[in-house]
Formats: C-alpha cells, structure tokens, sequence
C-alpha cells in the first residue's frame, strides 16, 4: 500500500456552484492542495468575487450549472488557461420545493431534478469528451444524507440526490478505468442553502449529533479534496458520508453518562 499526500499541484479542477458554501471551501481545498481552480456561479461578478476570496491559482467563470453552453464554453476556457481538467466537483444544488410530494408543481420538480440532477451529468459528459476521456480525472458529486433516508417537507430535494447517488455509481462503471466518479454525503452544514434546517435551532441540533456539532463547509471540503486525489486512487462509485454522526440517531441518550448506572 502506498501512502499519498493531498497533492494536487499540476492539476485542474472545475467547482460548479462555488460562489459561497461547500463549493467556495471546496475551491479553497483544492487550491490550498495546489490545484488551479475555476470557480462557477451563475453570475460572472460572483464568480469572480469567490474566486478573489481564494488563496492559490484561481478565477471565475460565469455559467448556469444547467446551460448546456455555457458549460462548454466554462470548460474549454479552462482547458486553454490551464491545459486541462483533471476534477470536476459538481456541487450546484437547489432545494426550491418545500412540503409533501403531490404538493409540488412541474416547475418546481424540474428546476430541482435539472439543477441536482441533471447538471452533474451534462458536466461529466462535457468534461469527459474535452479532457478526462483521454487523459483521466476525478469527479466529485455532492449529494446529501437526506439521498440516504427520509425526511418531511424535502422529499422532493431527497430523492433528487438519491438519483444523483445512484447516476454516482453508474458514471463510476461507464467512465471506468479512466475516471473515478464519488459522492459526498453531507449532514446539516452551515451553509444558505441548508439554513432552514438549522438557523433556529442549532442547539438541540448539535447537541443530539454524536460529535456535537453541525457541520462546516471545510468539514465537507476536506473529504472533496481527498476523493481528488491519488490518495483515493483505489475508490470509485463510493458515496463519502460526512454528518459527525447525525445518521446514527440521537447521541444523547449515549452521552454525559446516561449510560452509566447510578
């Protein structure tokens, strides 16, 4: 067995959604690992701004994560920056439905299934037929525990990142040998995104999580950069979880001695 340090120095890599987030500390991972880092966001001056914020070889690129040209044109500017792409980090997401399932409208599911959904495959082909195809990669979905389970009110985001955990898997065996294709599975984190999940109630939130916190970007970043590397040479189809223990239940009851007999 060999050991690798997170190494991404002479590599490339695309964040679509990195404008705040996982996807800005994710940026920030792989730049830190000495990868050049292009960062999208639907807008070209948000793009930019996150890509101000990151310390290492950077810029932004507008592009709608579902706008199928500016998809392309995003990865072949960074092909003629940079020489290449070797990750894709497919971490644009929405959750614009809230309530039971025969509650939500045509609009609201499509915009959900093609933002979480169809966005990481359309990158995936694109970059596979630009660069990866040939010459290898990594690509890095970013999913949820919720793809895992069963929730109230977000059915619909649910099931639209278990269908990306399952299209995570099958990519893995129809890129394979050339390019891994792995998920990330993060539990409540503090991001804009999730912020109805913990705003109010934090508290009650980390205090029934096993490691007693709610999650970080950085938390979920870490684990993006590794799955990059050739540290995870040997790991493809996987889905990483990353919930400090949320999907093992209530820690409560296991804490501060409630165990131990009076």
């Amino acid at each position: 067995m060999t050991n690798h340090d997170i190494n991404l120095h002479g590599k490339t890599a695309i964040v679509t959604g990195a404008s705040r987030g996982i996807g800005l500390a994710a940026a920030q991972a792989l730049a830190t690992a000495g990868a050049n880092v292009v960062l999208t966001s639907r807008k070209q001056e948000a793009a930019d701004a996150a890509a101000a914020q990151i310390n290492g070889s950077a810029i932004g690129v507008g592009a709608h994560a579902v706008a199928g040209d500016q998809a392309r044109r995003c990865i072949e500017l960074t092909i003629e920056k940079f020489g290449g792409v070797d990750i894709l980090v497919n971490n644009a997401g929405t959750n614009p439905a809230f309530g039971p399932m025969i509650a939500q409208d045509h609009d609201r599911f499509a915009k959900t299934m093609d933002v979480n959904l169809w966005a990481p495959l359309l990158w995936t082909g694109l970059a596979t037929e630009a660069w990866m195809g040939e010459h290898g990669g990594s690509v890095i979905n970013t999913a949820s525990i919720g793809g895992l389970g069963h929730e109230a009110g977000i059915g619909l985001y649910n099931v639209s990142k278990a269908a990306l955990i399952y299209l995570t898997k099958q990519l893995a065996l129809e890129l394979s040998p050339k390019i891994r294709v792995n998920s990330v599975a993060p539990g409540v984190v503090r991001t804009k995104l999730a912020e109805a999940l913990w705003k109010d109630h934090e508290e009650p939130i980390a205090a029934a999580t096993a490691l007693a916190r709610i999650g970080e970007p950085e938390d979920v970043a870490a684990a993006i950069a590794f799955l990059a590397s050739d540290a995870a040479s040997w790991v493809t189809g996987e889905t990483m979880v990353i919930d400090g223990g949320q999907r093992l239940g209530d820690a409560r009851s296991y804490q501060n001695g409630a165990l131990v007999d009076g």
